[in-house]
């Protein structure tokens, strides 16, 4: 039976913190055979693009109680990745299908939960985009904006971490919707192409500002309706001192806790009740049945010319680990497999 060497990420062991690139391992020497053992159902994919997410760092502490089990300490890291199927032993996949969805940080990996994969329709839009904007990030900020969010025409809307995978989707999708909109992020580049690329009508640098109560009164002199919180900490809490009546929250991240067992406390919870706003949490898996209805929306927006899209992309797994611990230093990255198949598509 064929086989190939297999380079893959380990996850070393639990952490509290932030992660640091020695919490992994960029492992050598493995090989896999290349074909599906018969009656297993499983697939065998070469993975082509592997996503950093957010979410990633609750997996790598030893925290049973959320909505997905952590990492194994000694395994291959997890994530969301786009694959070509090389072998298949189930109908409704066969050899050469390009699919996207939960994959190993490595260059092969043999799937047994196939149901939670898609095919990927493949056109002139770019492979990596379906763990991006047209994957788990892209469909957040669609199912958070326009189901939990409930915009109106005319709202003011902030985004926090705006020029993330998530964000920068959330506010074009904004002002496609007629809203006012401002972001901010961490370095004044990313400010930039909040209003030069995204189309923002304000962004602002959050490290830059000594008072986040005043920065927002600055943008949001009316109050804000819709916040979308994707970082959790002095923002939210500066936001709730700043919504307007009946505004909504939505809760998608909270990146910027840096002790997963010593959160810090939100102070201005009293502004739910005053001003009788709502506050939600939201995973985009509530709303997987919108997912055909979101492809098709964001597809024909991104063929229109009506929205953009930017990836901070790396090459070969060895970049994993760094490519991980910059996107919670503001980095949003996208990996891509360096081996000699299929490097771009």
């Amino acid at each position: 039976m064929e086989t190939a060497e297999n380079r893959q990420v380990i996850f070393k062991g639990y952490i509290d913190g932030v992660p640091k690139e020695t919490d992994m391992e960029v492992k050598m020497g493995s090989t896999v055979e290349l074909e599906v053992v018969k009656g297993s159902g499983a697939l065998l994919v070469k993975n082509l693009y592997l996503s950093c997410d957010p979410y990633m760092r609750g997996r790598m502490r030893q925290f049973y109680g959320s909505y997905i089990p952590p990492f194994v300490p000694g395994s291959v890291i997890e994530g969301f990745g786009v694959s070509r199927v090389v072998d298949s032993d189930n109908p409704n996949f066969k050899t050469g299908d390009l699919v996207t969805g939960i994959t190993g940080w490595e260059e092969y990996s043999l799937i047994h939960k196939t149901e939670q994969l898609r095919k990927i329709q493949q056109d002139d839009i770019p492979l990596s985009y379906y763990v991006g904007l047209l994957g788990m990030p892209g469909f957040t900020a669609y199912a958070g904006f326009y189901e939990v969010c409930a915009p109106k025409k005319g709202d003011c809307v902030f985004v926090s971490a705006a020029s993330g995978a998530v964000g920068q989707l959330v506010g074009q999708l904004a002002k496609l919707y007629g809203c006012y909109v401002v972001g901010s992020a961490g370095t004044n580049q990313k400010v930039d192409l909040l209003k030069n690329k995204f189309g923002f009508d304000e962004a602002f640098n959050y490290k830059e500002e000594l008072d986040l109560d005043a920065a927002l009164k600055r943008y949001f002199p009316q109050g804000i309706d819709i916040y979308f919180d994707n970082v959790g900490g002095a923002m939210l809490d500066a936001a709730l001192m700043n919504m307007s009546l009946h505004g909504r929250i939505a809760i998608c991240g909270m990146v910027s806790e840096q002790s997963l067992s010593n959160p810090k406390g939100i102070h201005n919870l009293f502004n739910l009740i005053s001003k009788r706003v709502r506050m939600q949490g939201f995973l985009q898996s509530d709303y997987l049945h919108l997912y055909p209805r979101f492809l098709e929306d964001v597809i024909r927006y991104y063929k229109q010319g009506k929205i953009v899209y930017v990836e901070d992309m790396k090459a070969g797994l060895e970049s994993a680990p760094a490519a991980l611990v910059g996107l919670y230093a503001g980095k949003n990255v996208v990996l891509t497999d360096n081996g000699n198949d299929n490097k771009f598509l």
